[in-house]
Formats: structure tokens, sequence, C-alpha cells
């Protein structure tokens, strides 16, 4: 099989192409500078250059391929500047779905997200939930408005899947978990949320859940493909039982809901981990979801968090020396 993927340079999706190429299928993907993928040009990925916001650079890619894996999207928690949001998840998704209804590939699996929910407020919730409050960040918001769009080009018979991952660990990490994970190593991380809580998978296993989703996934169909739910705070003491590491003290969720007001003043000034958004975001939201009906129509089955989680625990400490 012929696929076409976007985001092929990112953590899920250079895991995704990996995947497939093992698997022995051709891979076109659409990237912004070919010139710095040489790691999928070695795997045999055939590179265009091209960017999900300009629609027409990426119909050459696109034409005559049996699938579609959307997964490039921008995910910046207490950005200053915002308006990416818009135009890569969202935008970004009108135009490759368009290029999708006008070339009339047979499948497509588009990466949205648990955070379309943003707080669950402590429930597990299914593929049928729907949140309704205000989105605790710019990403959560985007990724919404992208899902529902999602949805509408669905309506009319576009064969498309849609996947939902929570938070994603593993090696080749470059998001604030791992820079967190690094910095508690070192022993300098000294306290932790105490009530943030969202669910491990890792990039390996959601990676297999995309492909799961194009191969058995029903069109129309939402699939959470999510791992354990977890509090951060459970994590890091797991992480600490690990690596022979005391465990982070805990921030009371009103202390860090308070903070998030007060720094609201001095957002343009602070580091994007400090900004009211990003507070907002950990001060006590659950981002929780059901893998249930993966595990049932996919044969999902991602590992434990604990084997996962070790795995990648080794591997930093080996990139640290310790």
């Amino acid at each position: 099989m012929k696929y076409f993927l976007t985001g092929a340079t990112g953590f899920v999706g250079s895991e995704l192409a990996r995947l497939l190429r093992v698997a022995g299928h051709d891979v076109n993907a659409s990237v912004r500078s070919p010139e710095k993928a040489k790691d999928l040009q070695a795997l045999g990925v055939k590179l265009f250059k091209g960017d999900v916001t300009d629609k027409g650079s990426m119909r050459e890619a696109m034409t005559g391929v049996d699938g579609v894996f959307h997964v490039a999207g921008w995910y910046k928690v207490g950005a200053r500047d915002k308006s990416q949001g818009e135009r890569i998840n969202v935008q970004g998704t009108r135009n490759v779905l368009e290029l999708m209804q006008e070339l009339k590939i047979p499948k497509g699996v588009y990466t949205s997200t648990l955070a379309v929910n943003s707080d669950t407020k402590g429930k597990i919730v299914d593929e049928t939930y729907r949140f309704t409050g205000a989105h605790l960040s710019e990403y959560d918001r985007t990724k919404a408005a992208a899902h529902d769009l999602a949805d509408k080009f669905i309506a009319p018979g576009l064969p498309l899947v849609i996947v939902q991952p929570g938070v994603i660990y593993g090696p080749g990490d470059t998001s604030s978990l791992r820079v967190n994970l690094v910095t508690f190593l070192k022993g300098r991380l000294p306290m932790l949320p105490s009530k943030f809580g969202v669910c491990f998978a890792h990039v390996e296993d959601i990676a297999r859940g995309h492909i799961l989703a194009m191969e058995k996934g029903k069109p129309g169909e939402a699939y959470i493909i999510a791992g354990e739910p977890h509090t951060m705070m459970d994590a890091f003491r797991l992480a600490g039982e690990i690596a022979g590491r005391r465990a982070p003290a805990t921030v009371p969720y009103q202390m860090m809901k308070v903070m998030s007001f007060l720094v609201k003043p001095l957002d343009k000034l602070l580091p994007e981990t400090y900004t009211s958004e990003s507070l907002r975001v950990i001060a006590g939201a659950t981002y929780w979801g059901d893998n249930g009906k993966a595990r049932r129509e996919l044969g999902y089955n991602p590992r434990p968090f604990r084997e996962g989680w070790t795995e990648t625990i080794r591997h930093e400490m080996k990139l640290l020396e310790m």
C-alpha cells in the first residue's frame, strides 16, 4: 500500500513512518525542509516539499495514494504567539481533508487528541463525551475545532477515522514531559502539581494505533488510543522508584489556580512553562479517556505504563551517563 503522511518529522509521525516502511508500505511525506529529513530519507520515505498550511503544496504527494495519515499539528501550551494554532491545527486540517475529497482518497486517519475535552474533572470518558466549557488552552481549543471540522467532512461521506491519543512518551521525545523527566533525573525538579492527570502511552504504541485505525477502523468513527490514566505526580513517584530518586513534593491544586491568575499580567515576560495558560492547564485538570473501544474493535493493546516508562527512564539515564 502507498500512504501519504503529514507530520513525518515529528515524534509520532517519524515513528509511524518507520513502522509503515518496516511493514513494506510506500510512504510519501510532505515536509517543510526535505534537506533536514535525512532520517526519513534513509528509511525510504519519498519526501515532498510542502506544508499543511499550503494546500497546493501537498497535491502531488497525495495523488494516487491508498490512504492518508494527517498527524501534523501545532502543540504549544503557554506560547506567546498563538496564531499558528489556528493556521496549522484548523486550516491545515481543512486543507488535508479537502484534498482527500478532491483526490478521492479511499481512507484517512486524522490525529485528534484527548485535549479536545480540556478537563474531564476526574472522569475517564469515552468517545461519546462532549466537552462544553471554555477550553483551558489555545491548543485544546484549536484541536477541538479541528475535530469538529473533521466530523463535518465525515457527515457527507469522507472515509475518515479519528484517533485520540493522550500524552505520548518514549525515546526521542522533545516535549515538556521529557524536559521535566531529565530535570528530575538530575535532581532539579523540587515539586509538581498534585492533581494534574493524563493518559500515558508509548510512542510506538500510538503509531501502531494509527496503523490499526487505517487497517481496521470504521470510517466515521473515533477511537481513543491513549494509555493508562495517571496523575503526573504518580508518574514521577514511579520514576523515582525506577531511578532511585526522591519523588518531588506536591504543589496544592488551590495554590496553582491562584498563581495562574496572579501571573497573567506577566505572561509576555515569563517562560512558556510559567504563563497563566500553562499553570491553568496543570493546576488540576484531568485529560483522561477510556481506550476500551480501540481495544475491542481495533485490537489495540498498548504496553503497561510501568514497562514503557521504565524503558524510557533507563534510556534517558544512559544518555545522561548515570
